[in-house]
């Protein structure tokens, strides 16, 4: 056996974020693993053979590589490669320009699918000449838009008469159909499952193929790559992507460690089967870089369309009256029992929770679990609020708050909040630094498509200023609530690797762990927090395979 390394790393600093061995000369590296971690002299004189390459960063600061814990990154690589995209900031003029310069591109029969238009535009949807103009900028296709949020749709006249939705077609369970005042004729705007009826009906028009899954699966990889990211947790699969996922690692392209949530209900994606059908099936999908070892609970749905669940009620509405909390997705005893299921078989569970009546149920039932003497993880997602009572259970009960700060900085989902909660109660969101005082854990995520780009730099200065690292919208949020800029980049690292179940393998850089690892064009640790959004990733490696170089 030869200790020869395959790869040396040297000639800038290195972060490991290992708290026994912080800082690094030099990193070797054989067979896709951390050989030896320290002093640039030792391991060459250990580890340097005739084959051994030499990597010099140049004074580079390299450090591992970045974690997601909640993206779509599936949906997020079919939207680049085969949909219209423009940022939740776009007006509606703006909007309509894109679509019909897009449609013009596209066969006459063809869909208008992509997004995120903004929350904030839900009153602007709601006159008739708007369905009349997305009619006209299509040229008359079917047309499907996502909002900011991914839970809610925009559909033209084509689409709904292609779906058969009408006047006298029933609000569905757990969403609804928007209609103009005072009628009943359907404006397009689809809550919540609502806008599953057109997406079924699309789908079965323009079904995707097993090649498709995997090509848009392997492009959204490709474009986590470009920020850094080498694991990640996909927080909706169904059966396609399963097997898309085991089809690219069984023929050696799936280039990062993908943990991923098989959905145990199902509010805004258009799969089949799920819950029982589904949540069960994933062993035999489970391969070297793929963790099939979550369920996923839609819980509620989100503030600015009142389907958040939440202990006080919104502010009044006509159509909601003054004592509307919103409601959740489950019961209690339904939750606990998907939960109890799941954990007698050791899979652990992300339920999506954005109001604070949703993060007590989960507490309530993460009792029960840990009554019944699980310890498998539980994760609360988005948990963009939390009663200050319910802090400290998150940590007796050792339940992971999974964040995504580029969805609640000051930006346009805070705006929306704002209309339906008032500012005093939308301004606090993200209790982050109490969750950690409390002996909690957060970590990061993107929810990428929601979010436009997966870039977890943009997260991390947001938990350290409360502010907006674009600096399009002003002031700062809660900032009692900012983290540590350590803090903040193990909620996307060392953290979120012990989170996923992925720390004896990645997460942090030491001897025989993967070698996954990036290499920055700043040294985070060295600029002003103001600057940390600009850190991007020159290069980016997985395994000891440099994956992406810019």
């Amino acid at each position: 056996m030869t200790s020869h390394a395959d790869l040396i790393v040297h000639g800038g600093p290195i972060a490991t974020l290992n708290p026994e061995k912080p800082w690094a000369e030099a990193l070797a590296i054989r067979d896709g693993k951390v050989l030896s971690v320290g002093n640039l002299q030792e391991i060459q004189n250990a580890h340097q053979g005739a084959n051994t390459v030499l990597h010099d960063l140049g004074g580079k600061t390299l450090m591992p590589g970045l974690h997601d814990a909640h993206n779509h990154h599936q949906i997020a690589g079919k939207a680049s490669l085969m949909e219209v995209e423009f940022l939740p900031t776009a007006s509606l003029n703006e909007i309509m320009a894109t679509i019909s310069e897009y449609a013009s591109t596209l066969s006459s029969d063809a869909w208008v699918v992509g997004g995120s238009w903004g929350s904030t535009l839900i009153a602007e949807l709601a006159k008739p000449s708007t369905k009349s103009r997305l009619d006209d900028a299509a040229g008359g296709r079917p047309v499907l838009l996502v909002d900011d949020s991914h839970h809610n749709k925009w559909a033209n006249s084509a689409a709904l008469a292609l779906a058969g939705i009408t006047a006298e077609t029933p609000d569905p369970i757990d969403g609804t159909i928007m209609r103009y005042e005072g009628t009943s004729e359907p404006t397009g705007v689809l809550f919540e499952t609502a806008g599953l009826i057109v997406e079924r009906v699309m789908n079965e028009l323009t079904p995707m193929t097993p090649q498709l899954w995997a090509a848009t699966s392997e492009r959204g990889i490709e474009i986590l790559h470009t920020y850094g990211v080498t694991a990640f947790q996909d927080a909706g699969v169904s059966l396609d992507l399963l097997q898309a996922l085991k089809q690219l690692d069984d023929s050696g392209k799936l280039k990062a460690w993908v943990v991923s949530c098989m959905m145990a209900n199902n509010m805004i994606f258009d799969a089949d089967p799920i819950g029982d059908g589904l949540v069960w099936q994933g062993e035999k999908f489970r391969t070297e870089h793929h963790r099939p070892d979550f369920i996923k609970i839609f819980l509620d749905g989100i503030p600015p369309t009142h389907t958040a669940c939440f202990l006080e009620p919104y502010l009044p509405t006509d159509a909601h009256g003054a004592h509307h909390h919103g409601e959740t997705s489950l019961s209690g005893d339904e939750l606990a029992s998907w939960l109890l299921r799941a954990a007698e078989k050791g899979i652990g569970a992300k339920i999506h929770c954005t109001g604070d009546g949703s993060v007590r149920l989960v507490l309530d039932a993460a009792q029960l679990v840990r009554d019944a003497g699980y310890t498998t993880p539980l994760h609360i997602a988005h948990g963009q609020f939390v009663a200050e009572a319910d802090i400290p259970r998150m940590a007796q009960l050792d339940v992971t708050a999974e964040i995504s700060p580029t969805l609640w900085f000051p930006g346009v989902i805070f705006e929306a909040i704002k209309i339906v909660l008032g500012p005093e109660r939308a301004a606090k969101m993200q209790p982050n630094r109490s969750i950690l005082d409390a002996g909690g854990v957060v970590i990061g995520g993107s929810d990428w498509p929601v979010v436009p780009l997966p870039n977890p730099w943009l997260g991390i200065e947001g938990l350290v200023t409360r502010s907006d690292p674009d600096g399009v919208f002003p002031g700062s949020l809660w900032p009692e609530q900012a983290l540590t800029l350590d803090e903040a980049i193990a909620a996307y690292t060392t953290a979120s690797s012990q989170a996923l179940g992925l720390s004896e393998i990645t997460g942090s850089l030491e001897t025989g762990k993967s070698a996954d690892f990036i290499v920055l064009n700043q040294n985070p640790w060295k600029v002003p927090v103001t600057d940390l959004a600009d850190t991007r990733a020159d290069e980016t490696w997985f395994a000891g395979e440099c994956v992406f170089r810019r």
